[in-house]
């Protein structure tokens, strides 16, 4: 983020202190990463001045006008996003975004949408049986994509912040018991989707996974909107991946195949829900479909950082163990009967307080090696994976813990580093290290 503010000529600050009241700005957008006793806002306070959350500005400033398609759930929210400002991208749509990765395709995640009037290609058809498009949002003031985080606003504001955004369609991925730094159970968790759903309106559309109960029990409390859903033979269902990709059907019509390089069972229903929100901005199901192949991935989503050594580097933000077993499935299914070395640092409110360490052993099972990075954990990492047995290093020096992987390693293996953060740059360490055997 620090490198996009300043490829946009945006000065950024480190830190905060009262002092910085001498800036002056017009408003104070206040993240949800500050609380009560920090300086700047203590300073904010006392003086009276205008301050807001993040996302109730830009739903005034930014979202307003605009035919907004929220993408929300525990996961894929990235990738779903960007797939679909990539398919409205190259359906002539030229849509804003704000999206919580940097798509390859755009390469910064979030621009303003540019308003227009652009003939959409396709318009209306290749889906049989779908509702047709309302053809609305073109002049509107355009069409934003904005993934839509549960988390809470703002120390002030203790709503899930996609509460603030003015979505016509929406995407529902999944829903799992996450957060609970804020959030005690899954039910309150289904709360703050139910009222989100209770806020988009009759003429919009919800894509909904069809397979998640737990969805479905928000639904089943009140739902205002069209539903349509992925993942289901009744609905929008992929085939199974082949050699270069996968087929598409709406309701058993074929619609034509996805063909790329992602792997995994949940980038094919990433994509499917992104074909059927598209559809619903106006862009036909093949023309979609078409769009995925040039598609070219999202940093930090099983991005390659590297090879050195006959050794390939991954960075993916997986941080949850539902993400980690998907992710881990994805590789293997790339790499076949290759070795994969799965690095993990448990970074999370929620992995950090071990409310899914029970989890953590199975979520991993589908490594050959497995090395976990302990530190600051309240937990008993060793305990929790043992068992994988030898096939788990766990260890909570960080000089040590790369030097081992390093030397765990050999020409051929994949390692697939997983962590919600930077991980002290552990990408480059490991590289450097496999290097000097070059």
């Amino acid at each position: 983020m620090s490198d996009q503010l300043a490829a946009a000529g945006i000065e950024l600050i480190d830190g905060w202190n009262a002092g910085q009241i001498a800036l002056g700005p017009d408003v104070y957008v206040i993240g949800n990463a500050v609380t009560r006793g920090n300086p700047l806002m203590e300073a904010i306070l006392d003086r009276g001045l205008p301050y807001v959350s993040g996302p109730q500005w830009l739903r005034e400033n930014v979202l307003a006008g605009k035919w907004v398609a929220a993408v929300a759930g525990t996961h894929g929210k990235t990738t779903t996003a960007a797939l679909l400002a990539w398919i409205l991208e190259d359906a002539g749509l030229a849509p804003g975004f704000l999206i919580g990765g940097v798509p390859d395709n755009f390469g910064v995640s979030a621009r303003l949408c540019i308003p227009a009037s652009p003939q959409v290609r396709g318009k209306g058809e290749g889906v049989k049986g779908s509702p047709p498009s309302t053809g609305k949002g073109e002049g509107e003031g355009g069409f934003f994509v904005v993934e839509a985080d549960e988390y809470d606003t703002a120390y002030f504001d203790k709503r899930s912040k996609f509460l603030h955004y003015p979505a016509r369609t929406t995407i529902l991925n999944n829903l799992e018991f996450d957060h609970a730094d804020i959030f005690p159970d899954l039910a309150a968790i289904e709360t703050q989707f139910h009222h989100f759903v209770r806020t988009l309106p009759a003429h919009g559309l919800i894509v909904e996974n069809g397979a998640d109960e737990a969805l479905d029990r928000v639904l089943a409390r009140g739902c205002y909107t069209p539903v349509e859903r992925f993942g289901i033979d009744a609905g929008w269902n992929a085939g199974a991946y082949e050699a270069d990709g996968f087929a598409v059907s709406w309701k058993g019509v074929d619609q034509g195949r996805v063909r790329w390089s992602l792997t995994g069972a949940h980038n094919r229903l990433n994509a499917l829900a992104a074909i059927a929100a598209a559809r619903h901005c106006g862009v036909a199901s093949r023309q979609a479909i078409a769009a995925l192949s040039t598609f070219e991935g999202v940093k930090r989503r099983m991005e390659i950082c590297g090879v050195a050594h006959g050794v390939t580097v991954y960075d993916d933000f997986a941080h949850h163990p539902t993400a980690i077993a998907t992710t881990i499935e994805g590789l293997r299914a790339r790499v076949a009967g290759a070795r994969i070395i799965s690095v993990l640092e448990p970074r999370s409110n929620t992995m950090k307080a071990g409310l899914m360490k029970d989890r953590l052993a199975t979520s991993l099972a589908g490594s050959d090696l497995v090395f976990c990075y302990s530190a600051g954990l309240a937990w008993d990492a060793r305990a929790v994976l043992a068992p994988l047995a030898a096939r788990a290093v766990v260890e909570d020096d960080f000089d040590r813990f790369v030097t081992a992987i390093a030397a765990a390693c050999r020409p051929g293996d994949h390692v697939l580093i997983m962590s919600n953060g930077g991980f002290r740059g552990i990408h480059g360490k490991l590289l450097a290290l496999l290097g000097t055997r070059d």
